[in-house]
């Protein structure tokens, strides 16, 4: 496969401008680049944002032959610029991270929406939806969230640890088993893979999914998935440790343990990504 430099250069003087703003914005943003692409960097929860950009650039060329020019300006996207400009301003002057970085997407989701028009931008509405996932979520709302998740899926477990008649008792968010006592803590409540995995089914259910209304059902479904797969995990990892030794719970199943998560995970978006189509077949 060759790259046609000619076509890429010819792309870009077409769009000169619009390419020039988008990089003039980044440069005044170049903070907030920077912070994410440390938050991705050092806080596994999401060095998934590596990936982000990435791929909604990816959207944005495999869509490119559907767009139609020339295009009638949005006067919206002006007003989501001048938006995200005074959130930006408001976010630096309150020290608010979060704030400053939808801001940011909101300001490059402006810019394309002002150049494409709204016709061309509905074909390519995707690729600047997908920006939401780089965005770390706020700590406040994430250590609420993380208690709850990591008490459901204790007390999930240690019912289907019983079930199978493994005896197991909770405590709090500790399961004690005859051998050993797995404590779920807030890396293992489930929260720290939901956003990928969310980012995982968006993409999947964009990519498969014709009808809008099942792909956001698909999408939302994976918070289910998420959940499931995590207590999948969990349950892997006591069974593990009771049935053959708690060495194995702490090297090797712990290792592979967000690997097994995402795998799990996957497997159930793909089935259940199967059934939305041959229920869409069968009627």
């Amino acid at each position: 496969m060759t790259i046609d430099w000619r076509a890429i250069k010819n792309h870009i003087l077409r769009h000169k401008y619009p390419y020039a703003l988008l990089g003039l914005t980044s440069l005044l943003n170049f903070h907030v680049w920077a912070d994410l692409i440390q938050d991705w960097w050092l806080d596994d929860n999401y060095s998934h944002g590596f990936l982000v950009v990435p791929i909604s650039i990816y959207v944005l060329y495999r869509s490119r032959s559907e767009l139609r020019w020339p295009a009638q300006s949005s006067g919206l996207g002006v007003a989501l610029v001048v938006a995200g400009s005074i959130g930006l301003i408001l976010g630096i002057a309150a020290s608010e991270f979060f704030v400053t970085r939808m801001s940011l997407i909101l300001q490059i989701t402006g810019i394309a929406l002002a150049y494409l028009g709204r016709v061309n931008f509905r074909k390519v509405w995707f690729a600047f939806f997908f920006l939401l996932f780089m965005v770390p979520v706020p700590s406040v709302i994430y250590y609420q969230a993380t208690l709850p998740m990591q008490l459901l899926s204790s007390q999930v477990t240690t019912f289907l640890l019983q079930v199978i008649g493994v005896p197991a008792v909770r405590q709090g968010n500790i399961i004690h088993l005859p051998n050993y006592s797995l404590e779920v803590i807030e890396a293992c409540s489930g929260l720290r893979s939901l956003v990928a995995l969310l980012a995982l089914g968006s993409l999947y259910s964009w990519h498969y999914m014709e009808n809008r209304a099942r792909a956001v059902t698909l999408t939302l479904a994976m918070i289910p998935i998420a959940m499931t797969a995590n207590v999948f995990r969990i349950f892997v990892t006591a069974v593990g440790a009771y049935a053959v030794s708690r060495e194995l719970a702490e090297t090797f199943l712990h290792e592979v343990s967000g690997l097994l998560v995402f795998l799990s995970a996957l497997v159930m978006l793909m089935i259940l990504g199967a059934i939305f189509k041959w229920t869409k077949k069968s009627s």
